[in-house]
């Protein structure tokens, strides 16, 4: 029998779902990019090298996120919310205050950072170099002041303007600037690359701020310090743990390359890098998807409008998992290969990639499960979850790395988050009263509304 959806829904998903082709082209568009670079670095460095861009790269990220002190995801939340609720000036207000704790929150983490490679110096051996160190440091504010211009540009309503300069320019001129200096003789240290995507993405942020500014979106910082304590005596609370579990779901998909780099050597840590990247294009429709949906899940959550909530997560779900599982059979059957693009010392890591991949089609078969408890106020479970679940399985792959190596920790952090996901799309169905999952559908398809829980 076939299965109609009520026209309001119908309307529903149609909006969502054209948003997020355009969402995806755009990611898709950067996976290629992103993957362009990797393979231009590789090809242009040593192993070691790269090996120190790999290292300083996701040490930067996370570092990033503990900068971004939750603003980016606090936007996608509170500027629905609040406009919702008629109140536009607390919900500019903390678009503006938002930039500003991010901004400084990054300077200091670089500067801490600085000084910790300076510190370090002195005690690692001779002709040890510390300036991947500084290269991570560089990358910290614009990293995690793009991510936040990012989302907030999307919770006003913007998709191009929020992702092209970052996602599109940015890592378009990067391998192109890489292989014009290649030609005239010029090769880039990994240090010298982290320096230089630092400089790009500073350039690609004041486009993005002078382009926001004409389209007549805000992305102007706070300057009032009356404004900013106001806004993290109102709002820190829920900044902490949006913080948490931002840093949580960076550390797993970063924490390992850096264990890696340090109880191995930073060639494998270039080797797990690259498979660990790759293994994250099965999510690229998924992530695209959500970019379009957090704001909507928000709002109609908050609204207490269930079914079109349920509506919007089953569509992510499925959407998402069948992406998922095409590129799983591609990674599954031609995984050397695609590794090899790398160069012939990376091709060996195909296991890798496989087993990386198959934690990620679980991930995707839950949906779109983490910005569900972001966007309805459940931020301290999923932290909770997520992080003792994935925590447990760092400290395992401490034991195991020494072992098992690389292939020790990619089935470490399979394991852990097939668990991890599991349990918090469970949650998701018994207390908020979303299905996150697959089996979300079954919900619309009786034709009953969604209870909240």
């Amino acid at each position: 029998m076939r299965f109609a959806l009520p026209n309001d829904l119908t309307a529903l998903l149609s909006t969502g779902l054209l948003r997020s082709v355009g969402s995806l082209g755009i990611k898709v568009a950067t996976a290629g990019l992103t993957y362009l670079t990797y393979v231009v670095l590789a090809r242009t460095m040593n192993p070691e090298q790269y090996g120190f861009f790999a290292f300083g790269l996701a040490l930067a990220t996370v570092l990033a996120i503990a900068a971004g002190m939750g603003q980016s995801t606090a936007i996608l939340r509170l500027w629905p919310q609040l406009r919702g609720q008629e109140d536009a000036q607390s919900a500019a207000a903390s678009l503006a205050s938002g930039s500003t704790v991010t901004i400084a929150a990054s300077l200091a983490i670089g500067a801490l950072l600085c000084l910790f490679a300076y510190t370090i110096q002195p005690l690692l051996a001779p002709g040890q170099p510390v300036t991947h160190f500084l290269g991570a440091a560089l990358l910290v504010l614009p990293m995690a002041l793009s991510e936040y211009n990012s989302s907030a540009l999307r919770a006003q309503g913007s998709l191009w303007t929020a992702l092209l300069p970052r996602d599109i320019y940015w890592r378009l001129a990067l391998p192109l600037i890489v292989l014009g200096l290649y030609a005239l003789g010029v090769i880039l240290s990994g240090p010298d690359a982290l320096i230089l995507s630092a400089l790009l993405l500073l350039a690609m942020l004041g486009l993005q701020f002078v382009i926001a500014g004409q389209q007549g979106y805000s992305l102007r910082p706070s300057l009032s310090s009356a404004a900013i304590r106001s806004h993290w005596q109102r709002w820190g609370g829920l900044s902490k743990w949006l913080l948490l579990g931002a840093l949580i779901e960076t550390f797993t998909l970063n924490a390992d390359i850096i264990l890696v780099g340090l109880m191995l050597d930073l060639e494998s840590s270039g080797l797990y890098f690259n498979a660990f990247r790759t293994a994250g294009l099965m999510t690229l429709f998924t992530f695209a998807i959500e970019l379009v949906i957090a704001p909507m899940v928000a709002e109609h959550y908050h609204a207490r409008d269930m079914r079109k909530a349920q509506a919007i997560t089953t569509l992510c779900a499925w959407a998402g998992f069948a992406f998922s599982l095409v590129i799983f059979a591609i990674f599954l059957f031609f995984g050397d290969f695609v590794l090899s693009l790398f160069g012939p010392a990376y091709a060996g890591g195909a296991l890798v990639l496989v087993l990386l991949s198959l934690g990620l089609l679980f991930d995707a078969a839950t949906g779109p499960s983490k910005i569900v408890m972001m966007m309805t106020g459940h931020e301290r479970a999923y932290v909770a979850i997520f992080g003792i679940i994935m925590g447990l399985g760092f400290i395992i792959q401490i034991f195991v790395i020494p072992i098992w190596g690389v292939v020790g920790a990619a089935a470490v952090n399979m394991g852990g988050r097939i668990v991890a996901q599991i349990a918090i799309a469970l949650w998701c169905r018994y207390r908020i009263g979303l299905d996150t999952s697959l089996l979300g559908f079954l919900a619309l398809r009786q034709g009953r509304d969604v209870q909240p829980g």
